[in-house]
């Protein structure tokens, strides 16, 4: 058995026929665990490396069939309501095969690189036109072995490859996954490095550097950098210039997107048991607000800006 098949990535979502993550008509795999900690964080059930137990209670018919089977016992009924101990020991597999209103299951599958290509090549047929597949997550390169084999994969079978990633990582991983990627898509989300930290989790000092290096090197034409805009935390003019400013100082010809605020991700927050960062959460930001962030980032020198309303 060779390197590449001992290893296994842990997937939360393989997502056909996206068309938001790239050209064309993809595949986009969204890898488990990141090593950040955004407050606003758009997919929370890819924080963790750590495979959860997920309960859709909205489609729960309280019937119980789960606790008699739950091993751990970590499965009850009180007052006609199920209860579940999440912390008790991993014993989840019969309760999620005999449940009737399928409102349990686990959060990620685990797949070797033969698999996920195997499953991905099914639409093969679009990715020849323009499409391909995208790493996104989480963070792809928090499991950066698993994410470097199934690119080289990728790429031997022709197919376009991209990648959505914070860059918080070493910049030998940048270097060694270069060279299988078509495209990069880039996060900077807050400039000041101590603000940065205070809604992360982490500085930023890396991310620039990589940043540097990217756009310093020969696919400096296939890097977009983006910026979430979160309400309070990053859509901030001050914030988006300073960012405008660094990377056109970089490469004035940098290509760089500004994504509008996506109110879906506060329902997620339940299922993963996590508080999410508004209590009433924001509307995205209209048309002629999206404008005002436009001319701000050109003031700042960018000539090649992406915006997403």
């Amino acid at each position: 058995m060779n390197t590449r098949e001992k290893l296994i990535g842990k997937v939360f979502d393989v997502r056909r026929f996206s068309t938001h993550d790239g050209a064309g008509i993809r595949t986009t795999i969204f890898f488990k665990g990141c090593p950040l900690r955004c407050i606003w964080c758009q997919n929370p059930e890819g924080l963790s490396l750590t495979s959860q137990l997920l309960y859709l209670e909205n489609q729960c018919i309280h019937c119980g069939t789960c606790t008699t089977v739950c091993k751990n016992h970590a499965m009850t009924l009180e007052d006609g309501k199920l209860c579940i101990d999440k912390g008790a020991t991993d014993e989840w597999a019969a309760p999620i095969q005999v449940c009737p209103a399928a409102c349990l299951t686990m959060d990620s599958t685990s797949y070797t690189v033969e698999e996920l290509v195997t499953l991905s090549l099914r639409d093969v047929a679009f990715f020849r036109h323009g499409g391909g597949i995208t790493l996104s997550g989480g963070e792809p390169l928090f499991q950066q072995d698993f994410a470097i084999a199934l690119l080289k994969a990728f790429k031997g079978e022709g197919i376009h490859t991209a990648i959505e990633t914070s860059l918080y990582v070493d910049q030998h991983v940048v270097k060694e996954i270069l060279p299988y990627l078509d495209m990069i898509y880039a996060d900077l989300k807050v400039f000041d490095s101590n603000k940065h930290q205070e809604l992360t989790g982490a500085t930023n000092g890396q991310i620039k550097e990589n940043i540097r290096f990217l756009l310093e090197s020969n696919k400096k034409e296939q890097v977009i950098i983006r910026t979430p805009l979160i309400p309070t935390k990053t859509a901030d003019k001050e914030n988006i210039f300073a960012i405008a400013k660094f990377i056109t100082s970089i490469y004035p010809e940098v290509k760089y997107e500004l994504l509008n605020y996506n109110p879906l991700a506060k329902g997620k927050y339940n299922l993963v048991d996590r508080k999410y960062c508004f209590a009433e959460n924001p509307r995205m930001y209209t048309v002629e607000e999206m404008n005002e962030f436009r001319e701000v980032a050109k003031n700042g020198g960018v000539k090649n800006l992406i915006i997403e309303v």
